[in-house]
């Protein structure tokens, strides 16, 4: 009688410990969940300060050019000429650093040029669905829409006046996951700052915290 009354003692607390390790379990894996998309979240907020950036740098080359060209404003043809702009004596920096995508920890970007060349923005080559679909600032209220992160372009606004280009993206590739289809050209103005005058050192976006990149000289 003991013996059954011991056994069945140790049955039901068998029984309990095996529900502790589910729900232990269970907890476990919706921790885990949430740690991903609030680190998701982090890589969002990071995207938008530095696709923000470029953008201002993009638009800081344009602005300076236009200043001290006599009017004829121009695009850089490459990145690395926002980090050393040496078309003047003094070498001017746009940018502090060629930022990577924290979406794909690369500093592999997508860039859209007009047909002349000139890099106009960029975006990332990650083919993951946005988490963020609301509240971006005016300038970016198209995110919302996104159906993934290369939909996040950080460009110049495209005004309606003046002389038409055709704009050309470079970097897209067909990945698994996307929708593996090559973005086609759009007719959008060659001068597009004529709508977008914004200071490029005030971003909407707070920099990201704990930033380990270096500057790429």
């Amino acid at each position: 009688m003991v013996i059954k009354q011991f056994a069945k003692a140790q049955g039901y607390i068998y029984i309990w410990m095996l529900f502790a390790v589910m729900l232990a379990g269970v907890m476990l894996a919706a921790s885990g969940l949430v740690w991903q998309t609030e680190a998701k979240r982090g890589k969002e907020q990071e995207l938008l300060f530095v696709g923000d950036q470029f953008k201002r740098a993009i638009e800081s080359y344009y602005n300076v050019s236009q200043t001290t060209g006599g009017g004829a404003g121009n695009y850089p043809e490459s990145l690395a000429q926002l980090l050393k702009d040496e078309r003047f004596p003094v070498v001017k920096r746009h940018l502090r650093k060629i930022y990577r995508d924290p979406m794909t920890n690369s500093r592999d970007w997508g860039l859209i040029r007009q047909e002349d060349g000139g890099i106009i923005g960029i975006y990332s080559l990650s083919t993951g669905v946005p988490i963020k679909r609301a509240t971006f600032p005016a300038d970016y209220a198209a995110f919302e829409n996104a159906e993934s992160y290369q939909d996040w372009k950080f460009t110049l606004a495209a005004s309606g006046a003046g002389k038409k280009g055709t704009q050309r993206t470079d970097g897209q590739k067909s990945m698994p996951g996307g929708n593996g289809m090559m973005l086609e050209s759009q007719d959008v103005s060659s001068d597009p700052l004529t709508q977008n005058q914004s200071s490029p050192d005030v971003s909407p976006f707070p920099p990201p915290q704990d930033s380990a990149d270096q500057s790429i000289d």
